[in-house]
This record gives structure tokens, sequence and C-alpha cells, in this order.
């Protein structure tokens, strides 16, 4: 898989936090992991897997400084599609030195404009242009 692919399977794991309690977040990824619809490489599950639990690791300080950020928003006023991008975008930009920050920042509005709803992606953008500055 490219990596705006896995990107999106990342992004489709984190969506399931919001709609699922923290104990049930490791069944939750064995079956999306498990769906062959879903991914199919050992490499690709790896990654996706890896990724995904340090964005948990790390989602307590991502909602912080998303709630910091994002002026008159906070992470539970957020549509919950807009809340996985960023939460997956601020992750990049923070925690991963692979993805240069305009390469989170394009991915999450490409992202916004797939699955978000009409003006998700200028949505996304505005909040992540707060941590581009940074």
């Amino acid at each position: 898989m490219s990596r705006r692919e896995l990107r999106e399977q990342i992004f489709k794991l984190l969506f399931r936090v919001e709609f699922n309690g923290k104990e049930e977040i490791d069944e939750q990824c064995e079956m999306f992991l498990c769906d062959d619809e879903n991914v199919t490489e050992d490499k690709d599950i790896a990654y996706i897997h890896e990724k995904f639990y340090k964005i948990m690791e790390h989602l307590t300080e991502i909602d912080e400084e998303i709630n910091e950020r994002a002026k008159g928003w906070t992470t539970g006023r957020m549509g919950k599609v807009d809340l996985a991008i960023i939460r997956l975008a601020v992750y990049e930009i923070r925690y991963d030195d692979t993805v240069p920050t305009g390469v989170a920042i394009n991915e999450a509005v490409e992202l916004a404009k797939t699955y978000g709803q009409d003006g998700s992606a200028g949505f996304v953008n505005g909040v992540l242009a707060k941590f581009a500055d940074n």
C-alpha cells in the first residue's frame, strides 16, 4: 500500500475510537486488521498497528493541543470524521519525524474532502494551520 492508503486505513481505525470504549480498542483493532477488505499484507498490518497504538498513547496530549488551538471548538463539539483526521495529522506533525508538516496537513485535507462534509476540508485546514506555526 502507498503511504496515502496506509494513512487512510489508520484514519478509519481512529474513527472507531469515538464509538467504542477503551476496553474495546484492542478488539476493534484486531477486527479491522483481520478484515481482508482493509489490509492484506503483513508489513502494512504491522505499520498500521504500530502507528495506531502510538497515536493512542498520545491521544490525551493530542486532544489537549487541539482544544487549546481550535478557537471556539473543542474535540467534543467537532464532527467525528473531522476529529479523527485532525488527530492523525496532529500526531504526524508533533510526533512523527518522517512526515513533513505540510504533507500531514495536505493529506488531512484530502481525507476531509473524501470523508467529511461540505466545509470539512476548510475546517481541518484551519485547525491544522495553527499547528504549522509552531
